[in-house]
């Protein structure tokens, strides 16, 4: 199906819009009528530059309070609909949407709505164009999509059909059989369909819809649903993107349409419209890759963790290290001294690296060049909206080329030489958003990776709130790649809490900390009024609360009985370590905790 944008879900001027809109690969747009109106493009201009850019444009929007009006109203909008026909007729586009009347003047008459209407549709039917009649969530009279229905349904008038909106549809809560009396309309009657998610949210549906739409696949409505319904009715127009998102209205369009590309991309698949590559889930963290131009102060942490230096990159300046299944590559030739450390790249374990990466490509992920001598072994790898690199490896399968064969040196541990309280491997990493790109990063990494996306939460920072959204291969969350991404609490904030953590799995925390901090390692100090409370919720074995408070480990436990016990290092850069140790099946990141976590790090 053609894929269609509206204009007022990106940022700039209308030229702008049009520019990111076509270089995304859109096939067409929607004119939002106040993006025309402040633009020095004539209607004839805007025409000739979307062709050139190989856009149609699909609709001209909004025309708003025209039906069930008094007469002497309702002539003035037939006057004013003419002057917009003409608009239209230059602008070369045949459809209009006309949203329900929400005017305090409208009246409550189903059979004057209808027949002003109709008359509305004569005028358009004499300009060559078809009115889409849209039901408002929120209008006056008309709310839902099978009244707007009822009423062009009696019309009955060639030029007169209706636009459905997954917004104004799903936002009233509708059950999902509701959605089945969208088979009952025409497919050639549906002259429109408008697609946008939203985040569920209780509040007044008209500024949830104003603020915070965000594109299929990144809120909680059941948009697939709808877009199966009104294929399976015969609908053949395009899919179409109408968002209103304070966000996206401040972020860069070109970024903004690519992210609307993808989630309609990813819409298509999950409404069976069209087949993409399978997603290759990723079992795992192959490696976590951190850049520094001052080396010393991380390998002091990892030695003190308990990593060894496993092996040198044969042509680069990157070394690596390891524990367990744990492994750190320490980049000393691309960091910055502004910055510190800084985590650059993630490998992910995938069972065929490179269907992994066929799928990416397929959702325009961004693919990136592969950086090799010919002895190198080669790694498909992809950018994600934060810039952060995805490598798709088989670590030490033989089967696949093995990415550790460009590391020579040191051999590898062999597992009786680990210590009591080693680490076993990573069990997730946690990236903090730049505050434009999270709702993107989620369907970015659901889509793309095959993630499971979990419950959004927020979590107290001393200066804002963070929202925070972990995703998991499994969707119980106990197995397979984990990674948190997090928001910062405001753009102005962000320089203060860009952290980046690696979370590293042993069987014995206690132990781990006993023998990390005897290696020297500062743990984060947490105050003393946690463990009083920490006392008061949970009821701990005899002595185990003093060796929490000893070694400065926090504890959460679900309602299942499962317990997460974890601590920090000290930042080094903008990078620090977690040690977790999950056991009972606990599925959480100790978000209880997560405040005088952050609060500590600010001391």
């Amino acid at each position: 199906m053609r894929r269609s944008i509206a204009t007022v879900s990106l940022s700039g001027s209308l030229t702008e819009k049009l520019t990111a809109a076509a270089r995304a690969g859109f096939d067409g747009v929607e004119i939002f009528e106040n993006d025309l109106l402040a633009s020095p493009l004539s209607p004839e201009g805007t025409r000739a530059r979307s062709a050139d850019l190989g856009l149609t444009i699909d609709l001209y929007q909004p025309m708003r309070d025209v039906e069930a009006m008094p007469e002497e109203t309702f002539a003035g909008n037939l006057r004013r609909a003419e002057r917009k026909f003409d608009v239209m007729h230059r602008l070369g586009t045949d459809t209009l949407l006309v949203c329900s009347n929400v005017s305090p003047h409208a009246v409550d008459d189903d059979t004057l709505a209808t027949e002003q209407l109709a008359r509305l549709a004569d005028l358009a039917q004499d300009f060559g164009i078809r009115v889409a009649y849209e039901a408002l969530a929120w209008g006056r009279h008309v709310s839902t999509y099978d009244h707007a229905w009822r009423i062009v349904e009696k019309a009955d008038h060639p030029a007169l059909g209706v636009c459905l909106d997954s917004f104004h549809i799903l936002s009233r809560g509708s059950d999902p059989k509701d959605l089945e009396g969208i088979a009952d309309i025409p497919g050639e009657k549906i002259f429109f369909l408008q697609l946008a998610d939203a985040p569920l949210m209780a509040m007044d549906v008209l500024q949830w819809s104003r603020h915070y739409r965000c594109f299929p696949g990144q809120g909680g409505l059941d948009v697939t649903s709808l877009v199966r319904h009104v294929v399976n009715a015969g609908y053949q127009g395009p899919l179409s993107l109408e968002v209103f998102n304070d966000v996206f209205r401040q972020a860069d369009a070109g970024g903004t349409a690519v992210d609307a590309l993808r989630s309609l991309i990813a819409l298509e698949e999950s409404a069976g419209i069209s087949s993409l590559p399978a997603p290759v889930v990723p079992s795992g963290v192959a490696f976590a890759e951190l850049a520094t131009a001052d080396p010393e102060p991380m390998t002091g942490l990892l030695a003190g963790l308990g990593f060894r230096r496993a092996g040198r990159h044969t042509a680069k300046p990157v070394e690596l290290w390891e524990q367990g299944e744990a492994r750190i590559l320490l980049n000393h030739g691309t960091g910055s001294r502004d910055d510190g450390t800084t985590l650059t790249a993630i490998g992910l374990e995938a069972s065929d690296p490179g269907a992994a990466a066929h799928r990416a490509e397929s959702l325009l992920a961004p693919v990136l060049p592969q950086r090799r001598t010919s002895y190198d072994i080669p790694l498909d790898a992809i950018a994600a909206p934060d810039g952060t690199e995805l490598f798709f490896c088989a670590t030490r399968r033989p089967e696949h080329p093995d990415w550790t064969s460009d590391f020579t040196g040191t051999t590898r541990p062999r597992a009786a030489d680990e210590a009591a309280g080693s680490i076993t491997g990573v069990d997730h990493v946690a990236l903090t958003q730049p505050w434009y790109h999270f709702d993107e990063a989620v369907l970015f990494h659901r889509a793309v990776l095959g993630l499971s996306p979990h419950e959004s939460v927020d979590l107290a920072d001393p200066y804002g709130l963070f929202r925070s959204r972990a995703l998991s291969g499994g969707t119980d969350g106990t197995c397979g790649l984990r990674l948190v991404l997090n928001l910062a609490p405001s753009p102005a904030g962000e320089s203060r809490t860009r952290g980046q953590h690696i979370a590293l799995a042993t069987d014995d925390l206690t132990a781990t900390a006993r023998r990390i901090r005897a290696a020297g390692v500062e743990l984060l100090k947490i105050p003393a009024n946690y463990y009083e409370d920490l006392d008061a919720r949970h009821e701990l074995a005899p002595g185990e609360l003093d060796t929490y408070r000893e070694l400065g480990v926090l504890y959460d436990r679900d309602e299942r009985g499962g317990e997460f016990r974890h601590c920090y290092t000290a930042t080094v850069g903008r990078v620090f370590f977690e040690i977790v140790q999950r056991t009972g099946g606990y599925a959480g990141y100790g978000a209880a905790n997560a405040p005088v976590r952050l609060a500590a790090q600010r001391r």
